[in-house]
């Protein structure tokens, strides 16, 4: 081979390494490319991620938020009342005492069914708005529907820790006590 030959020779295995080494550039800015890429997408499924468990938490809470609303709005229509409804139980006591009263004394019939007209109309109607009345006579005494104003001795055991006599009425309203009922207590 003359020397002509061998400095081509030479610059083509040049050429060649550099052509081989090229590539290996190439591939390098690839795979770093890539590696970045799959960085990129892997911290787009963690906001992803994040993003969904934003979503159903809010979801959540939203869906509680309207049951709570919902559960509120039935209380109040249900006790919307419930001052008017308490402001009637004066009227029935005052009722009730008529009527003792009326029996009691020379009074005529016709008075004694008149006010015993009125009272039954009146506690048909709260009945009818869920106004009830509590019964606490001989009934065990128990602090959640009465309000002991008096302690007697109770004559026979049976009456210990009993209601022997009911001062004043007690009443429910849609089963939350409005008032509650005074009562004597046998000890």
């Amino acid at each position: 081979m003359t020397k002509k030959d061998r400095i081509k020779e030479q610059e083509n295995s040049k050429k060649g390494a550099k052509t081989t080494h090229e590539p290996d550039l190439e591939d390098s800015k690839d795979l770093t490319q890539e590696e970045s890429l799959i960085a990129e997408i892997e911290k787009l499924k963690t906001q992803i991620e994040e993003l969904n468990d934003k979503y159903i938490r809010n979801v959540a809470e939203f869906d509680n938020y309207r049951r709570r609303t919902a559960k509120e709005r039935l209380d109040m229509i249900a006790t919307a009342g419930k001052d008017i409804l308490v402001g009637f139980l004066p009227v029935l006591d005052d009722c009730e005492r008529a009527i003792k009263v009326l029996k009691e004394s020379d009074a005529s019939q016709a008075a004694i069914e008149g006010t015993d007209l009125i009272y039954t109309k009146l506690t048909t109607y709260l009945k009818s708005k869920g106004m009830l009345r509590i019964e606490a006579l001989g009934q065990t005494f128990n602090t959640d529907f009465h309000e002991a104003v008096a302690q007697l001795p109770a004559q026979d055991s049976e009456f210990k820790n009993k209601v022997i006599d009911v001062v004043l009425q007690g009443y429910t309203l849609n089963g939350k006590v409005v008032r509650y009922a005074k009562v004597v207590v046998g000890v």
